[in-house]
C-alpha cells in the first residue's frame, strides 16, 4: 500500500468515527490554543508596558516618601503618613551644582475630586503640580496651554483638563472648555461648593499608563491642591527628568546624598524616601511577564500531555477493535512496517488536525483579547509569534508520534493467525 492510499484510508477511518476523533483531539486543541494565547498575551503585555514606559521616558526618576528597605518606614502605615518630602527639597534638587544632570524637577500631590460645571459633575483624580511638569512627562495640548511659572508661583486659579474630563463635562455643547470656570473640591470635603478655577488647557488623549487612565485627570497649581483641597504642607512625590539615560545612576546617587544631608540621615537603613527608576521598573515588569508567560505555557503544555495520553488510550482501543482487520491485512501480504506506519499515521493525523484547529482557536482568541483591551483603551498589540505557531505544530505532531508509537508497534507485532481468531 503506497503513502497516498494509506492517507486516504486513514482519513476514511477518522471520518467514520467523527465523534470519537473530535473528543480524542480536544486535549491537543486546548493545549496548542493555550500555548499560542499565552505567548500572544505575554507579548502584548510586554509591548504595552514598553510603550507606556517609553511614553513616560526611561530617563525619569520619581521620589516618594518612605522606603523600600525593610528597616525604613513605608509611605503610610496604620494611618500614619510619612511627611518628610517638602517643597524645600524640590528647590534644593533644582540646584544644578548638586544635581547637574537634572533638567526638570517637579513636585506633586494627588487626590480624588469632583469637578462641576453648570449642572454637570465629573468625579476624577487631580494632580497638583508645578510649571515644570510638562518638561518631565511627554504630552501635547489639544487646546490652550499648561500653567506657566508665573501662574504657578502666583497660585493662579487655573486648571488643565484631561481629554476625558473635558469631553464628559462639555459633551453635547458647542462651548469651548477654554475660559470656562469650573469648580473643584476634594471628595473628602463634605461642604458643598468648591474652588472656582478657570480652564486654560486641555491635554491631548494619552491613553492608559500602568493601568491608570491618563486622560481622566486634571492638573492644578501645587499650592491650591496642597493647602486648599488637601490641607497639607508635605509632598507625595517629586519627579526628576535626567538629561540622558546614561546619567540616571549617577543622578540617583546625587539625589540620595543631597536628601540624606537635608533630612539629617547618616545610615542607609534610616532613609525616609525611595527613588523609583523607570528603567528598573521596566526590567522588573519584563522579568515578571516572562516568568508568568513561561509558567502559564508550562500549564498549557500539560494539556498537550493529557491530550497525548488520550491519543494513546484511543489508539490502544482502536488496535483492539481492529485486530481482525490487522490479521486479514497481514494474511494478504502486509508487513509489520505497513501496519505500524498506518497506525502511526492515524495518530499523527489526529494530533496534526488538533494542532491546526488549536492554532485557529488560539489566533482567534488572542485577536479577541486584543480587541477587548483596546476597547478598554489600552494600547494592546495583537502579536502572534511565528515561533509559537511552528512550535505548536511541531509539538502536536511529535505528540502523535510519541504517544502513537506504542499502539502502532503493538498492532504491528500481532500474530496474523491469532488476530483472525480474535472475537
Amino acid at each position: 500500500m503506497n503513502f497516498v492510499t494509506t492517507i486516504q484510508l486513514v482519513l476514511r477511518l477518522l471520518l467514520a468515527r467523527r465523534g470519537r476523533s473530535f473528543l480524542t483531539i480536544l486535549g491537543i486543541v486546548i493545549g496548542v490554543a493555550g500555548v499560542i494565547i499565552i505567548i500572544a498575551l505575554g507579548a502584548g503585555a510586554q509591548s504595552l508596558v514598553l510603550g507606556q514606559v517609553t511614553n513616560l521616558g526611561t530617563n525619569l526618576l520619581y521620589i516618594e516618601p518612605g522606603t523600600s528597605n525593610e528597616h525604613g518606614p513605608p509611605a503610610q502605615i496604620f494611618g500614619l503618613v510619612i511627611t518628610t518630602l517638602t517643597p524645600e527639597d524640590v528647590e534644593a534638587l533644582r540646584d544644578t551644582s548638586r544635581v547637574p544632570h537634572a533638567v526638570a524637577v517637579n513636585a506633586s500631590v494627588q487626590g480624588a475630586s469632583t469637578i462641576t460645571w453648570r449642572n454637570r459633575a465629573v468625579v476624577t483624580n487631580f494632580t497638583a503640580t508645578d510649571y515644570n511638569y510638562p518638561k518631565g512627562v511627554n504630552f501635547t495640548m489639544r487646546e490652550g496651554a499648561f500653567f506657566t511659572e508665573q501662574e504657578d508661583r502666583g497660585n493662579a486659579s487655573v486648571i488643565v483638563l484631561g481629554s476625558t474630563v473635558a469631553d464628559e463635562l462639555f459633551a453635547g455643547t458647542d462651548v469651548s472648555p477654554i475660559g470656562q470656570v469650573v469648580k473643584i473640591k476634594s471628595t473628602s470635603q463634605k461642604e458643598p461648593g468648591g474652588i472656582p478655577l478657570r480652564v486654560i488647557g486641555v491635554i491631548n488623549p494619552r491613553g492608559s499608563s500602568f493601568f491608570q487612565n491618563q486622560d481622566d485627570l486634571v492638573f492644578i497649581p501645587l499650592e491650591i491642591g496642597q493647602k486648599q483641597l488637601l490641607g497639607i504642607r508635605y509632598l507625595r512625590g517629586i519627579g526628576i527628568k535626567v538629561d540622558s539615560a546614561e546619567a540616571v545612576s549617577s543622578t540617583e546617587e546625587d539625589i540620595k546624598t543631597l536628601l540624606k544631608e537635608r533630612h539629617h540621615i547618616r545610615e542607609d537603613v534610616d532613609v525616609d524616601f525611595v527613588i523609583r527608576n523607570q528603567a528598573e521598573a521596566l526590567s522588573i515588569l519584563s522579568t515578571i511577564t516572562n516568568a508568568l508567560t513561561l509558567f502559564l505555557t508550562a500549564m498549557a503544555a500539560i494539556a498537550l500531555v493529557v491530550g497525548g495520553i488520550g491519543i494513546l488510550n484511543i489508539m490502544l482501543v482502536t488496535v483492539a477493535e481492529r485486530t481482525r482487520e490487522i490479521g486479514l491485512r497481514k494474511s494478504v501480504g502486509a508487513d509489520n512496517a505497513a501496519i505500524r506506519n498506518q497506525f502511526l499515521l492515524e495518530a499523527g493525523t489526529l494530533t496534526s488536525l488538533g494542532g491546526f484547529i488549536g492554532i485557529i482557536v488560539g489566533i482567534a482568541v488572542s485577536y479577541g483579547a486584543a480587541l477587548g483591551m483596546r476597547y478598554l483603551e489600552y494600547e494592546w498589540a495583537f502579536i502572534i509569534s511565528p515561533t509559537s505557531v511552528v512550535l505548536a505544530v511541531a509539538v502536536s505532531i511529535l505528540t502523535g508520534v510519541i504517544f502513537g508509537l506504542y499502539p502502532a508497534i503493538k498492532a504491528a507485532k500481532l500474530n496474523p493467525i491469532d488476530a483472525l481468531r480474535y472475537e
